[in-house]
């Protein structure tokens, strides 16, 4: 999997124009997600990898007009795709790393990261940032539209003990850095751990 940054922008650089047709059927499972994240009218909101925008739409919807959403994402060719497919519309995109958010800290009441977790360079810090940037009380949803075992089979592999991902190795991972997980959900057709931000 990619891990530094040039090769997360062309790994997904690449995809881009495809990712959308390659996952047509992932909205309504995106849009389950926020709706356990749980923000309320006139939260702000980020996307933290948000690639083509997919969560933006479901995020507006929750946050209402008066609310605040943010997209930010490192490859400027999915940007690109998210404002072909309308998704500017929903949210504010950010060309920007999530490793150092231009973001005030405390001033967001939620984070949604899809599939992103994956391919954070430094788990324990970037997830630190994303605390950051949380209200005590905030929250953040790690999602994938597929569960870990489909999603190894789909890349034709096998789930290893030491996948970030496991309930086991989560937990501690968000513990230290600023999260204390709620809820954990690893089934086939999804993935979703929520947290807390610890005060």
């Amino acid at each position: 999997m990619p891990h530094d940054h040039t090769h997360v922008r062309e790994f997904f650089g690449e995809r881009a124009a495809r990712w959308d047709a390659r996952f047509p059927d992932d909205g309504p499972a995106y849009a389950a997600a926020v709706a356990e994240l749980g923000p309320r009218p006139g939260d702000a909101v980020l996307d933290a990898g948000c690639g083509t925008g997919r969560a933006l739409p479901p995020l507006r919807d929750a946050v209402g007009r008066e609310g605040t959403v943010l997209g930010a994402d490192l490859t400027p060719e999915m940007l690109t795709e998210a404002v072909r497919a309308g998704r500017h519309r929903a949210g504010r995109l950010l060309l920007a790393d999530v490793a150092r958010l231009p973001v005030r800290s405390g001033a967001l009441d939620a984070v949604f990261a899809a599939g992103l977790i994956a391919h954070l360079p430094h788990p324990r810090e970037n997830l630190r940032e994303l605390a950051r940037v949380v209200r005590p009380g905030g929250r953040l949803a790690l999602f994938h539209p597929v569960g870990r075992a489909a999603l190894a089979a789909r890349q034709g592999r096998r789930i290893t003990e030491d996948d970030l991902r496991a309930e086991h190795r989560l937990g501690p991972l968000l513990a230290g850095s600023g999260w204390r997980m709620e809820a954990y959900t690893d089934e086939d057709t999804r993935f979703l751990a929520l947290a807390v931000r610890a005060d």
